[in-house]
């Protein structure tokens, strides 16, 4: 008697059914698939509008053992995939006991290692060396693993072969673990490619941090691409990356060459305090904090502080942190940064202008030819091209005719006038078409700071000059600061700022006054520059900016 199965596609379910007519299947192919002569039934609205199950008809059987088929040969692949499967888990079973038993063991007869830096690579051609570091990539292929290996002071092709390579531990190995390896320095054949051109072949290694794995694995936490807020949450792993790390090596290099600069210019360092009760660019853009139940600010500049420094220490500069509460989301603003400063005495405007040129050039020159730091502005910035002396001169009036001329309005819509402010889009318009490093001098008193001293020849114009460089805009603003005592006072008043706690400052024009200059750089607005970054945030190591305060 054959066996009786019936099909209903509304109440049928093929997986969890009989096939009786209280439990029917979904579908006439999965039945057949169970039994391949069975006698079938389908669910249908009959001509009187009734519903019952009636005998399949010929087409549709034809149709139902034709699936039925289908079904069959997924599932023997389906098996014969799970067989496949199970076959390589033994193999990886038996594989992983194999690498289990291997035991990684330094060769004590072996040379003694050399505990070196990967900087010290190329010294180190031929010699058995041990190195520490974290790894940077990890590959395997046919019984060898690759590590690239990472150290801060360079990046080294480390090979693992027979045991090395075929160990448990050896599989364990993840992205960002910190890894101590001894062997030989080699230099690699002509055709193969590794950072430096060498590779370390392994004799020996150990693990001294294992980074997790799965979700929690490093490329999980930093994705090429991901959104920009993301990666500053993670920035504590990001900066392991090769471009940030590239950013802040050249920073520091570039630390390193201003002070070597201004030690060949006889400007003396100093550092002045970051905690102050006075302002010096306005106080709206200051941060308040309670000192020992007094007001007091985070400083925006350490400007009137070198000024006192004159007279006891000669020229001075420092590098220091300088705080800015502007609400501003602009490529080039933090709210902390690195600021470069310096005062000079004895000098006239023009002296001004040509030592800040003077700074900038030989600054970047050292730079550049920094075994370090030269390759990576080079790997940053292909393009980058090292500024020349002189830089052009061009006066505000100069700017505002410029600007005019090609048609770029005020913030209002409207051509400039003398007064306004050249915002940020229409600078860097202007700097990026003209194309070099331009001084920009001789701005309205009324839009510079209170201690910018008068031009001789035009009192409506200060002594002042801002240096701009194309594709970053402003780096450096500086000026001539008043030496008048009266010229200073009326400043203060100008400002409705309370004499009585400048005093120290009004003191330098008391005790023995002189002609006198200086300016600020921005550190990330400088690397910016350099390194080809679109946005300052790039040049700082942890950024600070509006609603970002950690990590």
């Amino acid at each position: 008697m054959s066996t009786i199965y019936y099909i209903s596609e509304l109440t049928g379910n093929d997986e969890a059914s009989s096939g009786s007519k209280e439990q029917p299947f979904k579908t006439a192919a999965y039945a057949l698939y169970r039994t391949a002569d069975a006698k079938l039934f389908v669910f249908k609205t009959l001509d009187d509008g009734t519903q019952d199950f009636v005998e399949i008809s010929a087409s549709a059987l034809k149709k139902a053992r034709k699936g039925a088929e289908g079904l069959k040969k997924k599932l023997q692949k389906a098996n014969l995939a799970a067989e496949k499967e199970i076959a390589k888990k033994a193999v990886e079973a038996a594989s992983q006991l194999e690498a289990m038993k291997i035991t990684i063991k330094e060769d004590e007869s072996l040379p003694k290692a050399r505990i070196i830096k990967l900087r010290a690579l190329q010294d180190n051609l031929g010699t058995r060396v041990q190195v520490h570091g974290w790894i940077h990539r990890l590959r395997a292929q046919k019984g060898l693993v690759f590590i690239v290996l990472r150290d801060g002071t360079g990046f080294l092709q480390c090979l693992l072969s027979g045991d090395l390579a075929n160990a448990y531990q050896t599989s364990t190995l993840t992205l960002e673990s910190t890894v101590t390896l001894k062997g030989i320095v080699e230099k690699l054949p002509a055709g193969k490619q590794a950072p430096g051109g060498v590779e370390l072949k392994v004799d020996y290694y150990e693990v001294i941090g294992l980074a997790p794995t799965g979700d929690d694995c490093f490329s999980n936490k930093i994705q090429e691409g991901a959104d920009p807020s993301l990666l500053l949450d993670q920035r504590h792993l990001a900066i392991r990356g090769e471009t940030l790390s590239a950013v802040l090596k050249v920073r520091a290099s570039l630390l390193q060459a201003i002070r070597r600069v201004y030690d060949e210019e006889g400007v003396t360092e100093v550092t002045p305090p970051c905690m102050v009760q006075t302002q010096v660019e306005g106080g709206s853009t200051l941060f308040k904090l309670q000192y020992y139940g007094e007001e007091a600010y985070l400083t925006q500049s350490s400007q009137l502080y070198l000024e006192t420094a004159l007279p006891a220490l000669g020229d001075v500069y420092c590098i220091q942190e300088s705080f800015r509460a502007e609400k501003s989301h602009t490529r080039r603003h933090l709210s902390e940064y690195t600021h470069i400063e310096a005062e000079l005495a004895f000098l006239t405007f023009e002296d001004l202008l040509s030592h800040i040129e003077r700074v900038i050039t030989k600054t970047v020159k050292y730079v550049v030819d920094d075994p370090v730091a030269g390759p990576l502005v080079k790997q940053l910035n292909p393009d980058f091209v090292a500024p020349e002396l002189p830089f052009k001169r061009l006066e505000y009036i100069e700017a505002l005719k410029w600007l005019n001329d090609h048609g770029i309005s005020n913030e209002e819509g409207q051509p400039f006038e003398f007064g306004d402010d050249i915002a940020e889009a229409a600078e860097r318009k202007m700097t990026d078409t003209i194309g070099v490093p331009i001084l920009l001098t001789r701005f309205p008193l009324e839009i510079k700071s209170f201690y910018m001293k008068r031009c001789t020849d035009d009192p409506r114009v200060t002594e002042s000059v801002d240096v701009l460089m194309p594709t970053v805009g402003e780096i450096t603003g500086g000026s001539m600061r008043i030496d008048s005592l009266n010229e200073l006072l009326e400043g203060f008043e100008r400002e409705k700022l309370d004499k009585s706690a400048y005093y120290w400052f009004i003191d330098q024009r008391k005790y023995g006054t002189c002609p006198h200059g200086g300016y600020g750089l921005g550190t990330e607005r400088i690397l910016a520059w350099l390194c080809d970054r679109f946005t300052v945030r790039d040049c700082s190591l942890y950024p600070r900016f509006t609603g970002r305060c950690k990590p």
